[in-house]
């Protein structure tokens, strides 16, 4: 993947929230900023602009001057501490960004001529916190808006996107979801424990939670589960994922990791297969 830079803009006073630190409020168990951070591990420097608080992983702190200029002025701060060609700016606000939709902004903003990609909703309006810039041009503008109006305090965003030229990338009505009231809360943690994807978002925010960084075949675990479940009984399924988990940490010690939890699976598997079949051998 292209190397890039990411800004999260996680400042502002979320009137419409009551004042509420949003980038803390938990969707679906997981923070807002650390959902947002999720959709960019691999960014070369991580940069947060706002008041310094727990993450799930380790990033640069900013803070505009003053404290509540507005966008620009907290981008100009972001972008201090950035070097790498592209910067991805987000707000910390989406609850449903993905990596997906990072990488297609990555690679749109790769095309001839083009100084950035954005995403535009699903009404086609520019979305300028969910988008990639190239470092020189954002730099050079943002520069000379700052001389041209005597600083960037209070100034809107599109002061700097009318100025550069950028692609337009439709990503879909979910990826530039943001959650400004209380009823978009509310919708985003109904949309989290949809039937589709709320197994998905509670492993995701489980292994955030202990701290595990581990891709594992969930289908190859709840087989197991049913097999345990269905061949032994009904308690044993949980029981028996416990071990295989424990077993795959023994294992981890020896160089193991997503094979190691695989492994372990399929030998618990085989040996419920082998004790549902003693009930049907005469």
């Amino acid at each position: 993947m292209t190397a890039y830079d990411a800004i999260v803009l996680a400042g502002g006073a979320a009137r419409r929230l009551g004042g509420a630190d949003k980038p803390a409020v938990r969707v679906g168990g997981r923070r807002l900023l650390d959902r947002v951070l999720a959709a960019c591990p691999d960014a070369r420097t991580t940069v947060v602009v706002g008041d310094r608080r727990p993450t799930a992983r380790a990033v640069t702190w900013a803070r505009e001057v003053p404290p509540g200029g507005g966008p620009l002025a907290a981008l100009a701060a972001g972008v201090r501490h950035t070097s790498a060609e592209r910067v991805l700016v987000l707000s910390a606000d989406l609850p449903f960004l993905g990596g997906e939709t990072v990488a297609g902004l990555l690679a749109a903003s790769g095309r001839q001529g083009a100084e950035g990609a954005l995403c535009t909703d699903e009404n086609g309006r520019d979305q300028p916190l969910v988008a990639v810039y190239r470092g020189e041009p954002l730099r050079r503008e943002l520069a000379l808006l700052a001389v041209e109006h005597g600083g960037l305090g209070g100034l809107p965003l599109r002061l700097l996107t009318q100025e550069l030229t950028l692609c337009r990338v439709a990503a879909g009505p979910l990826a530039s979801f943001d959650c400004d009231t209380w009823e978009d809360i509310a919708s985003a943690r109904a949309r989290i424990r949809e039937h589709g994807t709320v197994l998905d978002e509670w492993i995701t925010a489980v292994k955030e939670e202990l701290g595990i960084d581990l891709d594992v075949d969930t289908g190859l675990l709840l087989d197991l589960a049913r097999d345990a479940a269905h061949g032994v009984a009904r308690p044993a399924a949980p029981l028996t994922t416990f071990l295989v988990g424990y077993a795959a940490a023994k294992a981890s010690g020896d160089g193991g990791g997503p094979e190691a939890v695989a492994e372990a699976a399929r030998k618990a598997t085989a040996l419920a297969l082998r004790w549902a079949d003693e009930n049907e051998t005469p």
